[in-house]
């Protein structure tokens, strides 16, 4: 360990062996749980067991190992074959707490050879594509620093033949505001460890609200161009990609746009309305599952691993403090405190609806609870109960899509004429 990773307890612990090699141990945990919250993961580790495929005619099912994930209602995708292989699960049709298997329906299977799959990873991201979805999408590129990040753009569903003008752009759907609101874009913002696939389980939504849709990839994604130091800012540098794709959106016929964000790209949105020159423009926000205070997440995510809370803290600090760079490899330190959203509730001025699920696992319901609480006037809260990290929509799709069709109904409303 080199001897500047001790510098932060060389002053809190004596100059004695034992607190020398204490100091040291702590150090190197604070630092391995630093580099763990910033360093993007390229193989994400395939950790749900498959038992058994069964055929029924034309049907087909899985034996799963029973996990806090695959025991839990909705539709889910199931990703396995090193990410080759897609297929998007039901049901629970069984489950055997004794046995510690779940029987699930299998209602497509995109990629891959499901039978032959042995063990994958569980996923909110049901469909792979908007094709899935039937969705007419166009493969853009959006100018961000290092490069070109790639971007699905997807359409507004057009109105009904038979509609009169003025008439709803619904397509069908419950979701139709009052009038098309093609000039206004979506901006869909996929979370830490995620790609822009998480964003269409809103695209469909947005479609049917006549709103265009940018699925946007950005910094160390995998898509996007890395940035310089390969490390995630956690919302301080990404939100320049997503200023970016707002400056993509206003050059091709935007006016205003809503940024929709999932977990860490909940707070990529939060500091986009903060720091971007395009602030007014952004119409509303949908977070799902938002990270709003880090300080309260890493702190859960040091208790999760059985960290000590001094060593996290200590953590934190190796990735706030100037110092600290030279260890975790950030090319600038990571303001925490400007990304508490809870401190700084009455600062935030865009319409906002927060939708999360009191049993996240991950990111704790509560900053956004006392977000809402603290600024009722622009934040609206919705709780879901029983889904895990980022699946509200999964477990619910139909409250999901009613929930934020309607909150979104009232924002896109025709602002009135000022008189005179």
């Amino acid at each position: 360990m080199p001897g500047n990773a001790k510098w932060a307890f060389a002053g809190l612990v004596g100059g004695s062996a034992a607190a020398g090699l204490l100091a040291a141990g702590s150090s190197a945990l604070a630092l391995y749980f630093a580099r763990r919250v910033i360093t993007p993961v390229s193989v994400r580790e395939e950790d749900q067991e498959v038992l058994a495929v069964i055929r029924d005619g034309g049907r087909q099912q899985v034996i799963l190992k029973a996990t806090p994930d695959s025991t839990v209602e909705g539709v889910y995708g199931f990703i396995f074959d090193g990410g080759r292989g897609h297929a998007r699960l039901g049901r629970i049709v069984s489950y055997s707490p004794p046995e510690q298997t779940v029987l699930r329906e299998v209602e497509a299977v995109y990629s891959g050879d499901l039978a032959t799959a042995r063990r994958g990873y569980w996923s909110g991201v049901v469909h792979p594509d908007p094709a899935a979805l039937e969705l007419p999408a166009e493969e853009v590129q959006i100018a961000v620093d290092g490069g070109m990040a790639p971007a699905w753009l997807v359409p507004p569903a057009p109105a009904p033949a038979s509609a009169a003008p003025g008439a709803s752009a619904g397509a069908g759907t419950a979701a139709g505001v009052g009038t098309p609101a093609s000039d206004v874009w979506a901006i869909m913002v996929h979370g830490r460890g995620a790609s822009r696939q998480e964003g269409l389980r809103a695209a469909r939504l947005a479609s049917g609200l006549g709103l265009s849709s940018l699925l946007i990839s950005y910094r160390n994604d995998g898509l996007a161009p890395s940035a310089e130091d390969g490390r995630y800012g956690l919302g301080s540098t990404e939100w320049r990609d997503v200023e970016a794709a707002i400056s993509y959106a206003l050059d091709h016929g935007a006016s205003e746009v809503v940024l929709f964000g999932w977990s860490m790209g909940g707070a990529i949105c939060l500091q986009t309305a903060d720091l971007s020159r395009f602030h007014h423009l952004i119409r509303a926000m949908v977070l799902d599952a938002p990270v709003i205070n880090w300080v309260d997440v890493l702190a859960h995510h040091a208790q999760l691993n059985r960290i000590p809370s001094a060593v996290g803290q200590y953590g934190q600090l190796m990735m706030s403090h100037p110092l600290g760079r030279r260890l975790t490899g950030l090319a600038a330190p990571v303001d925490l405190k400007a990304m508490d959203w809870v401190s700084r509730a009455v600062e935030l001025r865009t319409p906002t609806l927060i939708l999360h699920s009191v049993d996240d696992e991950y990111v704790p319901y509560g900053p956004s609870a006392a977000l809402a609480e603290k600024n009722p006037e622009m934040v609206t809260f919705e709780a879901f109960s029983t889904a895990r990290h980022t699946k509200e929509w999964n477990v619910d799709p139909k409250r999901w899509e009613a929930l934020v069709a309607a909150w979104l109904r009232q924002q896109l409303a025709p602002r009135p004429t000022p008189a005179g």
